[in-house]
């Protein structure tokens, strides 16, 4: 594998076996980093590892709930063991729910809570060290256009993703002196296997998210591989001085109050 903008780097990424976290893993390990696959999907995990050692890449799969601290810890202490060091974290793994707050039982909004908020708890706490190790190092928070804005019927989720938002600020205050950044990447309407999943559900569901996409200037869905560049940059010098910030990858999503988009913008490369 050719010379890459990672290379000799090692990156632990959360939610990999999947969707945009697949596409920050693939695109990690082509840019030459060592890339630890954290999820507990097993069998979409080994896929991803196949994948990226095809390419000639260097990975492991960890199954890992997220949510528990033990798996946390195991994780990213197998995956220094196995690289001798570790210098990017990415947060990516976690789930939603649409359903108002008055159907939601005790357990659902405390399983949201726990792997998209205490997972970045977990894995700054056992990861700080290691990444603190080195000159610079990086933490990456995936949060969502719902880091900013509620969206109908997901009360909790939008709750977990705004204080994404926060929490990454908090941490890039905390860590900037020892050379750490921290940033959130937010996505928009994004074409994942869980969202496709959830339209293919729907009744309609294939009109009412081209309803959806129609609000969105660019008039498309975003693709994982446009997050995954996005948070490249941030895991890299090419950002060096932006710490405590969000880039909003949203197609121009959240830019204006309305919006009916009649023609798709051209795909670029």
């Amino acid at each position: 594998m050719k010379q890459g903008r990672l290379s000799g780097q090692v990156a632990w990424v959360s939610g990999a076996a999947m969707g945009m976290g697949r596409a920050i893993a693939e695109l990690f390990a082509a840019e030459g980093a060592s890339v630890a696959v954290i999820d507990v999907k097993e069998t979409e995990g080994a896929e991803v590892v196949d994948a990226i050692r095809t390419a000639g890449g260097k990975t492991m799969f960890r199954r890992c709930d997220v949510s528990v601290e033990d798996d946390v810890r195991r994780s990213i202490d197998a995956t220094v063991e196995q690289y001798d060091g570790l210098q990017i974290i990415v947060n990516c793994a976690a789930i939603s729910a649409v359903q108002p707050l008055h159907k939601m039982t005790e357990s659902l909004w405390d399983r949201l809570m726990a792997v998209n908020v205490k997972s970045i708890f977990l894995s700054t706490k056992h990861g700080v060290g290691h990444l603190l190790k080195n000159e610079r190092s990086y933490i990456v928070n995936i949060g969502s256009i719902s880091s900013f804005v509620a969206q109908a019927g997901t009360p909790a989720y939008t709750t977990t993703k705004g204080a994404v938002l926060l929490l990454s600020q908090s941490l890039a205050l905390d860590y900037a002196h020892a050379g750490l950044r921290c940033n959130c990447v937010c996505p928009g309407i994004s074409d994942t296997p869980a969202l496709r999943s959830y339209y293919d559900r729907l009744p309609g569901g294939e009109e009412i998210l081209a309803g959806r996409l129609r609000r969105v200037p660019l008039n498309r869905i975003i693709r994982p591989a446009e997050v995954a560049r996005s948070v490249l940059f941030l895991s890299t010098e090419d950002s060096s001085g932006i710490t405590g910030t969000s880039l909003t990858v949203d197609g121009g999503y959240t830019t204006a109050a309305e919006w009916d988009s009649d023609q798709v913008t051209q795909l670029g490369s």
